[in-house]
């Protein structure tokens, strides 16, 4: 319990009151000093009998970097309580408008409220809180602490790739698409972004331009499956997340069963909104570090960042992550599948960052 800068104003006039009436006498200060000291017992009497608030934290809905969650505080009250809120913050995220801090009346069963902006991807904490709760006129207060946090995962940027370079994306969606191999359908001629596996040497060989062709399959319509790797140096996580992030939705919308693994976690291939939000709460968090051999050798798409860049590899193709998406850059929010949704905005000319 502690006097407030009113509180220290109040007792400084009262000082200065008695030390007057001490020198010219106290009947004319009378009417002033004595209201004065029955407020500031009143307030110590009040301050000291307040009861600590109950508060209930409402967990914060995950999201996307730039977008803004709204952060509830239940509280219960035995009667409406006057009280200054502090809420912190922690980084990667900012308080809209500062309203993390306030002056507000708590009511019993109601919901104070304030927004926050996700500003880096991670698993970021709100709180602790500290209420402040005084008398009605301000002049002395109790604080109270409340040690309990909440947190909010915010993910990596997802880029829609349908802009990108059409034979990476073949190439891209060629090398994990499952198809029924032993169905030979017909040859064809090579065209950039083959898959050279699927090269027909001996009949490239009897041609006599010398040009190469490829075998065509009867695709059996089973969903294929896709392995996607990803390692980074220190630093990079952010580019290897979003990286990962894009392929992984590019390939889920193509109804590829999509697996990823980090040098911190891994995920099972698996198709829907939910296992796509699984990936991306990996993702969130994923650090920096380097896949063991198995790993690396066994993805069909394997990612790394470092100080040059972001690199895709795929059938020995080294694709740069920047050719995979387009040329304008719009977010989208919402929509039944992953990366899907309506809205969209121009801003910028770095790909297009799609929310799932």
């Amino acid at each position: 319990m502690r006097l407030t800068r009113r509180g220290w104003g109040v007792v400084g006039v009262v000082a200065f009151s008695l030390l007057m009436a001490a020198q010219y006498g106290s009947r004319s200060l009378n009417a002033v000093v004595a209201p004065l000291i029955v407020v500031l017992l009143a307030a110590f009497i009040t301050v000291y009998r307040a009861e600590k608030p109950l508060i209930d934290r409402h967990p914060i809905e995950d999201g996307f970097i730039g977008e803004t969650r709204r952060v509830g505080l239940r509280t219960e009250v035995a009667g409406p309580t006057a009280a200054v809120v502090r809420d912190a913050v922690g980084d990667g995220l900012t308080p809209v408008d500062g309203g993390n801090v306030a002056e507000t009346t708590l009511l019993d069963g109601e919901t104070y409220e304030y927004e926050v902006r996700l500003e880096a991807r991670g698993e970021h904490a709100v709180g602790p809180l500290s209420v402040a709760v005084g008398d009605l006129l301000g002049l002395a207060e109790t604080r109270f602490e409340y040690g309990r946090t909440t947190s909010v995962l915010v993910y990596p940027r997802i880029y829609d790739l349908h802009g990108g370079a059409r034979h990476d994306l073949r190439l891209l969606a060629d090398a994990v698409r499952d198809a029924d191999r032993e169905e030979f359908d017909h040859l064809r001629e090579y065209a950039r972004g083959d898959s050279l596996r699927d090269v027909h040497w001996k009949s490239a060989a009897k041609r006599a331009d010398g040009e190469l062709v490829v075998k065509e399959f009867i695709a059996d319509g089973a969903v294929g499956n896709a392995e996607v790797a990803a390692e980074c140096t220190p630093g990079k996580a952010d580019e290897m997340a979003a990286a990962v992030a894009s392929v992984g939705t590019y390939l889920l919308e193509l109804d590829i069963a999509v697996g990823v693994s980090v040098p911190d976690g891994a995920r099972a291939p698996d198709t829907g909104r939910r296992h796509h939000r699984d990936l991306l709460a990996l993702l969130a968090v994923a650090g920096a570090g380097e896949l063991d051999d198995r790993t690396r050798k066994g993805a069909d798409v394997l990612i790394q960042a470092d100080a040059t860049g972001v690199v895709v590899c795929v059938d020995d193709h080294e694709i740069p992550f920047e050719r995979l998406y387009g040329s304008s850059e719009r977010r989208a929010a919402g929509g039944d599948g992953p990366g899907g949704g309506a809205e969209s905005t121009a801003s910028g000319d770095r790909g297009t960052e799609v929310r799932a």
